[in-house]
């Protein structure tokens, strides 16, 4: 009898520990980690981009399942399931352990939801960019954070994390689905943030200054009245696709990024990636570093795409070349295209003297004239130094004036 007693006082006591164990894990809610295998993934998935287990439906077969990080048991996750970290894609393997992750290729850059996507403005658009015209117009390329000196100037140091910056400006084609979308692809509040950088993103009072239907969009980007025919945009899409987008104003193109899932780049991710970094190219193909040879097969630049005198539009276009089209011979380091020459590139900052020495920082202060960098088709070959930074008013639609958006690496 002695022993009974003993093995009911023993099992009473663990039972006792065992709730309370469960009472301080939280495992005392409704989680089931072995129902629902093949259930609602979102229900049941908790958060899908971290993986966090949760309560509910398909803990199973969906992203962040209840197998997950906190699910509490030995595996980690479920077989096939996949989650996003840092815009990196991790998949689960045999052993119900998550793999290292992985970055997304350079053709479908934004990791969303367990994938890795395309970005909205390259959504059914045929792969028409770079050399060959054969290029998703979307790629991107990781460019590796480090430090160097802002203008090529040991005076303005500045360290950058790592990015992605998209290998081309923006085409007509990509810029038509923002169109398309508008105004629903107006930004939210505080979307297009540098990750690293606290006020960085959309500014609401900013709504004030974008077109607030489709019809004032495109009326915003026919240029001025007396560079109209100097426009890349049409009504209907034509050849003219695949050529630089122009004439957008910088709170139009914060807009076009942000809706894109990506952002407009720093002055000093700008300047890093034409510079090479810590290479501090003179220009983005410089090599050595040194080099200042430029010619028409590096950029275009000075009005060299035809043979008539001055910059031809009205007919053809003809000095305006398709974005990528001196790639790679004209690539930067890490193979973005166009950083000096095509079009001049909208930054995040206001112009201003550089922030003081720093990490990821940005002049978000001195607003009232924007950043643009990387010269144009019609501008000097001075304007396409690494060095080279002008300051135009935001609201400004010149047909020298496009943008290149960056991304969460």
């Amino acid at each position: 009898m002695k022993s009974k007693r003993t093995r009911r006082w023993w099992w009473t006591a663990s039972a006792f520990m065992a709730s309370g164990c469960t009472a301080i894990l939280g495992l005392d809610k409704d989680y089931h980690p072995f129902e629902g295998a093949g259930g609602d993934a979102v229900s049941g998935g908790g958060d899908a981009s971290s993986g966090r287990g949760g309560a509910g439906n398909g803990s199973g077969a969906g992203n962040g399942s209840g197998a997950g990080n906190g699910g509490g048991g030995a595996a980690e996750c479920t077989r096939g399931d996949a989650r996003c970290s840092d815009n990196r894609l991790e998949r689960c393997n045999d052993h119900s352990q998550w793999d290292a992750p992985e970055p997304c290729p350079a053709e479908a850059p934004v990791c969303s939801g367990g994938a890795c996507t395309t970005p909205p403005s390259c959504e059914g658009l045929p792969s028409t960019c770079g050399p060959g015209e054969s290029e998703s117009c979307c790629a991107s390329a990781v460019v590796p954070g480090g430090t160097f000196d802002r203008g090529n100037d040991a005076a303005s140091p500045a360290t950058v994390s790592d990015f992605r910056l998209d290998r081309f400006e923006v085409t007509v084609g990509r810029f038509r689905r923002f169109f398309e979308a508008y105004p629903g692809s107006q930004p939210a509040a505080d979307a297009g943030a540098h990750p690293g950088i606290q006020g960085s993103g959309w500014n609401p009072a900013w709504n004030s200054e974008l077109p607030p239907d489709a019809a004032a969009l495109r009326a915003a980007v026919m240029c001025t009245p007396d560079n109209a025919d100097m426009r890349t945009w049409t009504e209907e899409a034509g050849a003219q696709e695949h050529l630089p987008m122009n004439c957008v104003s910088w709170v139009v193109a914060f807009a076009f990024c942000a809706w894109d899932g990506g952002r407009l780049p720093t002055e000093a991710e700008w300047n890093y990636a034409a510079a090479g970094g810590d290479e501090q190219r003179q220009y983005p193909w410089s090599n050595p570093p040194a080099s200042t040879i430029i010619d028409a097969s590096y950029a275009s630049y000075d009005c060299r795409e035809s043979a008539a005198p001055g910059c031809t539009f009205q007919s053809d276009f003809s000095d305006i070349a398709h974005v990528g089209s001196r790639s790679p011979k004209g690539d930067g380091r890490w193979t973005q295209a166009d950083l000096g020459g095509s079009m001049r590139e909208w930054v995040l900052d206001g112009y201003g003297t550089y922030p003081a020495e720093c990490v990821d920082c940005a002049n978000l202060t001195d607003t009232s004239n924007r950043v643009v960098r990387g010269g144009s088709s019609f501008g000097t070959p001075s304007y396409l130094l690494t060095s080279e930074r002008v300051s135009v008013a935001p609201s400004a639609p010149y047909y020298s004036l496009g943008v290149r958006c960056a991304r969460t690496p």
